[in-house]
């Protein structure tokens, strides 16, 4: 799967505008109409906005120099941030509509200024619309023919995830928020405003757990998906002087960067020089298909044991 810095940059930086302009609306909302329901929806918007703001940072972060400390430098970070941002998620998002909702249904208030409400969650619609309308754009190019559950549990790419299923459960629970103080309003029952305001909480948290799941996989470190690994192997093994790949193994150092260390039988009658410049040869078909390898180690060294080839090694 191709990788996209750029591509998660733009989809970010749409979101925080989005989400900035959206918490600013919802809180005018709440102090008008006293809805739970809108409170929820502010609060969840504001921890959107900081998750955007950290993902920024955390892309960053991920571009400074490999020092004596981090020798394959920062990629990483992006992995990290976006692990924060999903519990931040969780905390801020899910934790506080789902106190917030049982309290309400527990102590109904009416809601206030019923057309304000709606008119500010339509508003809000539209803006996150054109917020996941953005993320689904930048994610199209990447995603490939896989389907969008398959690429959000194998980008490498942290960003588009995180932004595709926050800009969802926002879309999501805004319709919530808005069929609820409907109900509320058309039944003259108060109690529905916190059963909306709950259904938001387990919705964010249903998201949230999804993203720290997958967010814990990548930091971790995730090797090279098949389609990439299939690329990998296939040059080496078509590479001039190589009579067998013995042993593969890759891990992602960031989105951008995948580390490959392979070790090689090649061509016994080589001399020295020959046997580096076939190392040499490796290394660069394997960028030519897969451009962001990188670092590639090599280890030339003889096949004593065919049977111990495991099937990714021996095709």
């Amino acid at each position: 799967m191709a990788t996209g810095g750029e591509h998660g940059s733009k989809a970010v930086v749409a979101a925080l505008i989005g989400n900035s302009g959206i918490a600013i609306a919802k809180f005018i909302g709440f102090l008008i109409t006293r809805s739970s329901a809108m409170l929820a929806e502010s609060i969840h918007s504001v921890a959107d906005a900081g998750n955007q703001a950290l993902l920024l940072f955390g892309g960053r972060q991920s571009k400074k120099a490999a020092d004596a400390e981090h020798q394959f430098g920062y990629g990483r970070e992006r992995y990290f941030w976006s692990f924060v941002v999903a519990l931040i998620l969780f905390a801020l998002g899910s934790a506080f509509a789902i106190f917030e909702g049982i309290e309400k249904i527990l102590h109904p208030e009416r809601i206030e200024s019923f057309g304000v409400a709606l008119g500010i969650l339509g508003f809000a619609i539209l803006l996150e619309g054109w917020s996941f309308r953005t993320a689904i754009k930048e994610a199209i190019p990447l995603k490939g023919d896989l389907s969008w559950w398959q690429f959000i549990r194998r980008s490498r790419t942290p960003e588009l995830p995180v932004v595709l299923l926050e800009d969802l459960g926002a879309m999501v629970g805004l319709v919530i928020a808005f069929s609820a103080i409907l109900v509320s309003e058309v039944l003259d029952a108060p109690i529905w405003d916190g059963i909306g305001t709950l259904t938001i909480g387990l919705l964010l948290g249903v998201i949230a757990v999804i993203l720290v799941i997958e967010m814990r996989s990548l930091l971790i470190g995730e090797g090279a998906d098949v389609r990439d690994m299939d690329k990998i192997v296939g040059a080496i093994n078509a590479a001039p002087g190589v009579d067998h790949l013995i042993h593969i193994k890759t891990q992602h150092l960031g989105p951008t960067e995948l580390l490959v260390a392979a070790k090689v039988a090649f061509d016994p009658t080589f001399s020295m020089a020959e046997l580096a410049a076939a190392v040499d040869q490796v290394e660069a078909d394997i960028r030519v298909l897969v451009p962001y390898a990188r670092p590639v180690y090599i280890e030339p060294d003889l096949l004593r044991d065919p049977s111990t080839l495991s099937p990714v090694d021996a095709s």
